[in-house]
């Protein structure tokens, strides 16, 4: 019978390549330091070569070491699907589920999410994970994460994905800019304008670079914002222009600042909003009914603001 290796030696492995150091990687597993160095030992002699570096300063993985540990969590995401769908043909979405979300859809959409899928899946516990969009697809690629919620355009693969809506872009200007009495602006009325944008990594800033790719618009070298609040602020001590999302702007990024935001560009221009989760996964009925879920809170929150205004 060929050898396989066990979930158990993967997952210190796995432990071994984040921590690099053995006894707080078996402290991590929960085993002594012996038990987890006498696994991996095993798992070379199966395998035929060494997977970790040995040394006084440095432990880590061979170039070898480094291919088991990607195949080895591809492995381990497949078990912790197969245990997750065992739970939701009992109940579907009970229990927990691993949520990612990006800085400039989260803190605007998930407070509703998570308050109208309580109600809807009394059982589900949502856990909840901000970063930026590489960050969090790598997550879900190794199986620490079931879903993420994202925005497009954006380039995936091995991903099923789920569009929830719209959601456009608006030009955020100070109160007193002339522009501020505008119903609408044209992406070409930029030209010789300072652009504030999010630092590099944050997808927006590739979205926002889309809608305004036009010689002549330049943008800021002094400034690059951390948050959409913080461009926001930036806007209204007159340091120049930004582009947000609609749905920051619905949420009440701006409530209270001496600003206004002006529609710019075709009406919808701007981003999709997604879901997206790995097409391995067992559990695509409950993911159709998290992205509903979601999305409903999107529209209500939509028509909510709709019947404020």
């Amino acid at each position: 019978m060929n050898y396989h290796p066990t979930i158990r030696q993967l997952t210190y492995l796995l432990a071994l390549e984040k921590i690099r150091n053995f006894s707080r990687a078996a402290e991590r597993c929960h085993v002594t330091q012996s038990t987890l160095s006498a696994s991996i030992q095993d798992l070379e002699a199966n395998l035929g070569m060494p997977l970790v570096e040995r040394g006084r300063r440095f432990m880590g993985l061979t170039r070898a070491g480094m291919e088991v540990a990607a195949r080895g969590r591809q492995i381990l995401a497949l078990a912790d699907d197969i245990v997750s769908y065992a739970a939701s043909r009992k109940s579907p979405l009970s229990g927990e589920l691993r949520l990612g979300a990006i800085p400039t859809i989260g803190p605007f959409l998930l407070p509703r999410a998570v308050s109208s899928l309580g109600a809807a899946y009394p059982e589900l516990k949502l856990l909840l994970r901000e970063a930026q969009t590489l960050e969090l697809l790598t997550l879900l690629s190794g199986g620490e994460l079931d879903a993420v919620l994202m925005a497009f355009p954006y380039a995936v693969s091995g991903l099923n994905v789920k569009i929830l809506g719209n959601d456009p872009l608006r030009l955020l200007v100070p109160a007193a800019d002339p522009f501020a009495k505008r119903n609408h602006i044209r992406a070409e009325e930029l030209i010789g304008k300072e652009l504030l944008l999010l630092e590099d990594g944050h997808c927006l800033r590739d979205h926002a670079l889309e809608v305004c790719q036009m010689q002549g618009i330049s943008r800021s070298a002094d400034y690059e914002g951390t948050s959409l609040l913080t461009l926001a602020l930036m806007v209204e001590m007159g340091r120049g222009y930004t582009l947000v999302p609609d749905l920051a702007i619905k949420s009440g990024l701006i409530r209270g600042l001496e600003v206004r935001a002006v529609p710019i560009g075709c009406e919808d221009e701007g981003r999709e909003i997604g879901l997206v989760w790995r097409k391995s996964s067992p559990r695509e009925e409950e993911f159709n009914s998290l992205a509903n879920g979601i999305k409903k809170a999107l529209l209500g929150q939509t028509e909510s603001m709709a019947r404020a205004s």
